[in-house]
């Protein structure tokens, strides 16, 4: 029975988040990165990617340089002056860092290879004061992936096992490599038409595309066939963006209605006849982009072509997503935008979220995504472990069957074993592998050289 003077307990139904304060400041002017000239393509690519350590941005010029920033090291870029990757024979569409090597990243680019490149220690295209600093530039690739008939259009890393690369181009197909050996695991080669967006889920075993013939396509990544689809998602022609709800077993697609509005729609992976909801955003003509953080059930859509950011709550029940606030808004269009992993993020300022932000003409502005917080101590309950930069197998592991989940660390400073820089993947390849052998060549010669001269024989 219910007290005198006690409300019954349905009347008010505020729903409590950890997340709902968030709140992101715009960047100042010394924490931003600027003077670089971007590339002038275009395409369905997110034009900046980032590590917990360096970011990537295309930018114009011959040979496809890539410009690669530090986060520690904001300021001006110069060319001519300050470091760059560049070693392709064409423009660079797309970038990816590896999830277990921070200073490993593939470039796609439209000679219609890929390459995967290591950055040096002292890498530092601008110095501590922000200023250019002199340095050369990178131009000997680890490996090349050589496959594709036409341009790399989108690459990504797979998110649990070591050096595996998921590409797609306009040659219409979908490869899946192993870096490390320079070779294909599998390739599917009916896309039907270019793809919008190429992902993978929580633990590796799927693989997601959609695509310009509105399909979307689950696939078997390790035999590179397709498994189930998804008709039309959104009628409109807008480009469709994609992500995995973690391991809920639900999926996120965004795209536009047949008005053209821009529209998010969460589906049942075991039944995908139809949406579990549909939701409209507003009717603003840039693509959006999904950034959702698996951890904390935060997702972030930020739109091409706007200033917007807005983080909504996943939730795996009905309406599965919540808004949470106004989010970030500003005057500068996004050109692209992407997530700094989690390891790279400072938290005891209370940040849970990093996103790059890179504008067309005004450089790349960190968007800080902070809870407030009173306490100075460490924040467990808005931090939960997040993926590490450890493997969970190897690649000859993965691609004959071994799932696991990612390794997940803690984010308490005084738990972290962890180097922040994720770090560097000793790389067997072809290209290192023979300059030790042209080495132990050389010393043998010289030894037996040494042996002669003593009058001893060799043999």
């Amino acid at each position: 029975g219910q007290q005198q003077g006690e409300f019954p307990t349905m009347a008010f139904k505020i729903r409590t988040s950890k997340y709902r304060h968030i709140f992101c400041d715009a960047p100042k002017p010394e924490e931003c990165f600027t003077g670089f000239k971007l590339s002038t393509l275009t395409g369905d690519q997110q034009y900046i990617k980032a590590s917990a350590k360096y970011f990537a941005v295309a930018l114009f010029g011959g040979g496809g340089p890539i410009m690669v920033g530090r986060h520690d090291r904001p300021g001006r870029y110069e060319a001519g002056t300050s470091s760059v990757v560049q070693g392709h024979k064409g423009a660079v569409l797309d970038f990816d860092f590896n999830p277990f090597d921070d200073a490993m990243f593939a470039s796609a680019s439209e000679d219609t290879t890929i390459k995967i490149w290591s950055i040096p220690d002292e890498w530092e295209p601008t110095d501590e004061k922000g200023l250019a600093k002199k340095g050369e530039p990178l131009e000997e690739s680890l490996v090349d992936l050589v496959g594709h008939r036409k341009k790399v259009t989108l690459v990504r890393f797979h998110p649990t096992a070591s050096n595996v690369l998921g590409s797609c181009s306009s040659d219409y197909s979908v490869k899946v490599w192993d870096i490390e050996k320079g070779e294909e695991i599998s390739s599917f080669g009916e896309m039907g038409d270019l793809a919008h967006d190429i992902i993978w889920d929580a633990n590796g075993d799927q693989m997601a595309t959609s695509c310009k013939d509105k399909i979307v396509r689950f696939m078997d990544p390790r035999a590179g066939t397709v498994s189930s689809t998804i008709a039309t998602p959104h009628a409109g022609v807008k480009s469709v963006k994609l992500s995995y709800m973690g391991d809920s077993g639900k999926f996120l697609t965004v795209g536009a209605s047949r008005q053209a509005a821009r529209e998010v729609k969460i589906w049942d992976l075991k039944n995908l006849s139809e949406p579990l909801t549909s939701e409209t955003i507003d009717t603003a003509s840039g693509v959006l982009v999904p950034f959702y953080d698996n951890d904390t059930g935060v997702l972030y859509l930020s739109g091409k072509g706007d200033g917007i950011v807005r983080p909504y709550e996943f939730e795996d029940k009905k309406p599965y997503l919540h808004r949470l606030n106004d989010g970030f808004r500003s005057t500068a269009p996004a050109k692209g935008v992407c997530m700094v992993p989690k390891r790279g993020l400072d938290v005891m300022s209370c940040e849970t979220t990093r996103l790059l932000k890179l504008t067309n003409n005004q450089g790349v502005h960190p968007l800080r995504f902070i809870v407030p917080r009173k306490s100075d101590a460490f924040q467990d309950d808005i931090f939960p472990d997040c993926v590490s930069a450890t493997p969970s197998h190897t690649a000859d592991e993965w691609a004959a069957g071994s799932s696991k989940a990612p390794v997940t660390m803690s984010l308490d400073p005084r738990q972290r074993k962890d180097d922040i820089g994720g770090s560097k993947k000793k790389f067997r390849t072809v290209g290192t592998l023979s300059k030790e052998l042209d080495e132990a060549q050389k010393r043998v010669a010289y030894l037996e050289k040494k042996l002669k001269e003593a009058g001893i024989s060799a043999d």
